[in-house]
């Protein structure tokens, strides 16, 4: 990675493939290619960029991506981590993941243009999108802007180091600045302590469990009583503590999960990153690869605003 222990640019980093799954739900499958192929979340994503790049200006962009979406040293620790959404299993290599049909074939397109765009994209063997998001904020000295729909980074908002979440509310113009206010106002925890939370909550979506009986509000209480997982499992071994005999009773028996949850929750923050360019072009990297790319796929007006948005940026 360039100059990244010299760098105080501000840094947007994006959790791609979950924007592009909101730009595929949120973009009509009737916008297509010329031989028929779906393009809605090709072409939402582009916009979606130029969006961001023009509200938010950041210096330096990276697309991180899911390498392994479902790493094996996490469903180790909890075999039901994502399991519900594998598609098929393999030995070797990730499993597939559940993906609707008419997506599946649009991400390579979005690889394609990204790097025809000279646009900064990474991926790392047996990591999630999110392991990547966590290095790169890891080793940022600037401001940092996370986009995602996905709580789980929530974890990552620190208002010392300027890093906060824009979590997508709808479409592409309207987002929540997440800062340490904001989840302190909603969750009652700051970045650190959302990991904890999340944990104790569980995510159905994910495939953690969570403590039965420990609901979100639950969980707060709990944090701010005790201040973090660790005071509230000795809460559980002192018997003066104010915690429901229910609540005891639940956490006793969730010892074994409470144990290897935090692994599983909290992203990576030493993910072995390639060097790389993060640095937003001016000009497209590829020009004639772009254009047979915008002519193969029909990207029309989506790639061109944001070709227009990469070139009419302050320097």
């Amino acid at each position: 990675m360039r100059n990244v222990t010299q760098r105080t640019r501000r840094l947007m980093l994006l959790d791609t493939a979950s924007l592009y799954f909101r730009a595929y739900f949120g973009v009509p499958e009737s916008v297509k290619a010329p031989d028929g192929t779906p393009v809605n979340a090709v072409r939402g994503l582009l916009d979606f960029i130029a969006r961001l790049i023009q509200d938010h200006r950041p210096d330096d962009l990276v697309a991180c991506m899911d390498a392994d979406w479902r790493p094996d040293w996490r469903v180790r620790l909890i075999p039901s981590y994502k399991a519900h959404r594998v598609a098929e299993e393999t030995e070797r290599g990730p499993d597939a993941e559940e993906v609707p049909d008419t997506l599946a074939p649009q991400v390579p397109v979005i690889e394609d243009v990204l790097d025809a765009l000279g646009i900064a994209r990474v991926g790392v063997a047996s990591y999630e999108a999110d392991d990547v998001i966590g290095t790169f904020t890891a080793r940022a000295t600037g401001p940092v802007d996370i986009v995602t729909g996905d709580r789980d980074l929530y974890q990552l908002v620190d208002d010392e180091r300027g890093v906060r979440v824009l979590y997508p509310l709808k479409g592409v113009g309207a987002l929540q600045l997440t800062d340490e206010a904001w989840l302190r106002g909603k969750y009652g925890v700051d970045g650190s302590g959302y990991v904890d939370l999340a944990l104790l909550r569980g995510d159905p979506s994910d495939g953690l469990p969570g403590v039965p009986g420990i609901g979100e509000k639950t969980a707060a209480k709990l944090l701010d009583a005790f201040g973090d997982l660790a005071g509230i499992m000795a809460a559980v071994d002192d018997p003066t503590s104010k915690l429901t005999p229910s609540q005891r009773k639940r956490l006793d028996e969730s010892r074994a999960y409470v144990a290897v949850a935090p692994k599983v929750v909290r992203v990576a923050d030493d993910v072995p990153l390639p060097e790389v360019d993060v640095a937003l072009p001016r000009e497209p990297r590829d020009p004639a690869s772009l254009d047979a790319l915008a002519e193969q796929w029909n990207l029309g007006g989506s790639l061109q605003r944001l070709v227009s948005t990469l070139h009419s940026r302050e320097c």
